[in-house]
């Protein structure tokens, strides 16, 4: 049966093209969502970009039919845009203030539920305002287009029980056929049957399909770093991987994502040269309450938000002098910004650039949607490669969550694609004190 889905203004907000997400169904959006996009439309980043982004599309509906009578969309499906008469609003229990923009989409929704012969469904990120459409008698539901389920978030790991004499190929001609259904380049624990002890780590190679032995990493680490367990080299193998463009690494506080990383993309800019720069981005979202306006240039005002990758440079070149004074702080990461090897930047910037044959690192990407992600990855020209880093249980966005970001979107629409590797880090490095409170806490 044909439903009707009445959209909140959050909706659009956090998805412009969420109108046309609902197949033959109708879509209904209240006059006073218009009011509200023309409010946001005028915010910085990616809430003002899709608010007007949501009017563009509404307008080129405009061209082609009145919006009050509906226009059609998708197969059979009509968009209109509905006013609510008065008589509505003074229906609405007094506890609800009238003019609320919220309770404007409440009533719009009950008018129709009166009206319409077929189901009414109120679509919102809003928490609260589902809760009070429930309580109306209106059945309420959150935007799950681009909902993964997180439980079964693919980690990019496996475990595969083999023969002696598999394992014995494996180590002499460095490949194997296994049967079975593996993802590109997944990251297998191969486990001799008899004897479990005996193990070995390998990948599935993107194209090929064969199951092929890690890499020997660099005699003298990675930039210095070498890895503390078996993801950490996992993931190593990922991030040094010329074939793959896109890697994402997942794991709590701690598990080494953007430390990795960076000492990957700095082998390949700085020691091989395969990569014209390291860019680093990251969303700038404040953990807990802002502190407000920081004064100097936009690198003074930058270095709050960008102190963590400060940290992991520090960490890479040993430029942290323990005595406190500042003669070598930083030294080593200052010094590649002035050859023009390394940028550090806010995501803020990047919408609109091509950037062609770099190392981009987008760390704390669970703090993005998954359009987002999309404007991030379709910057990616000719022989860039990208690695989204990210913790699910620390998300600052009030407008996403673990199964909506788009950190875990992109884990599950490419885990099926060549030339993306996935790894789920599990074990924190940081600090024995970071471990236990990344898992008890």
């Amino acid at each position: 049966m044909k439903k009707v889905f009445v959209l909140d203004t959050n909706v659009l907000l956090h998805d412009p093209a969420a109108m046309m997400q609902f197949k033959d169904n109708d879509v209904v959006l209240p006059i006073t969502i218009i009011e509200e996009l023309d409010r946001f439309k005028k915010q910085p980043e990616m809430t003002g970009r899709n608010a007007r982004e949501a009017s563009r599309r509404l307008d080129e509906l405009r061209q082609q039919g009145h919006l009050l009578d509906g226009v059609e969309i998708n197969d059979g499906g009509k968009l209109r845009v509905t006013l609510c008469h008065r008589e509505t609003f003074l229906e609405l229990p007094p506890e609800l203030e009238r003019d609320r923009g919220d309770n404007a989409i409440l009533a719009t929704g009950l008018e129709l539920k009166r009206q319409c012969q077929c189901p009414v469904v109120l679509v919102s990120k809003d928490i609260n305002l589902r809760i009070k459409a429930d309580a109306l008698g209106l059945v309420a539901e959150d935007y799950k287009t681009d909902k993964v389920d997180v439980q079964e978030l693919y980690t990019g790991l496996a475990e595969v029980l083999v023969s002696a004499e598999d394992m014995n190929q494996l180590f002499k001609e460095g490949y194997l056929a296994l049967p079975g259904k593996f993802f590109p380049n997944q990251m297998l624990t191969l486990v001799d049957a008899i004897n479990p002890s005996h193990t070995a780590l390998a990948t599935v190679e993107g194209e090929s399909g064969k199951v092929v032995a890690l890499h020997k990493l660099p005699h003298g680490g990675v930039s210095r770093i070498y890895p503390r367990n078996r993801e950490q080299k996992f993931a190593l193998e990922l991030l040094l991987n010329d074939a793959i463009s896109l890697v994402t690494l997942v794991g709590k506080a701690g598990t080494g994502k953007t430390l990795l990383a960076i000492a990957a993309g700095l082998q390949k800019v700085a020691d091989e040269r395969l990569y014209t720069r390291l860019l680093i981005s990251r969303p700038v979202i404040p953990m807990g309450k802002d502190i407000g306006y920081l004064p100097g240039d936009i690198s003074e005002k930058l270095t709050p938000w960008m102190q963590p990758l400060y940290d992991n440079f520090d960490l890479i070149f040993g430029t942290q002098d323990p005595s406190g004074k500042p003669s070598h702080w930083r030294r080593g990461h200052e010094e590649l910004i002035e050859q023009g090897m390394l940028q550090i930047e806010p995501l803020t910037y990047i919408r609109g650039r091509t950037i062609p044959k770099q190392f981009l690192i987008v760390d704390e990407a669970q703090n993005l949607t998954p359009h987002e992600v999309k404007t991030i990855l379709t910057r990616a020209g000719e022989g860039t490669k990208v690695v989204l880093t990210g913790d699910l249980d620390q998300i600052d966005n009030p407008y996403v969550d673990a199964a909506s970001n788009g950190l875990t979107y992109v884990v599950e629409k490419f885990k099926e694609e060549p030339l993306a590797g996935h790894i789920t880090l599990l074990k924190g490095e940081r600090s024995d004190l970071a471990e236990r409170a990344a898992t008890l806490l």
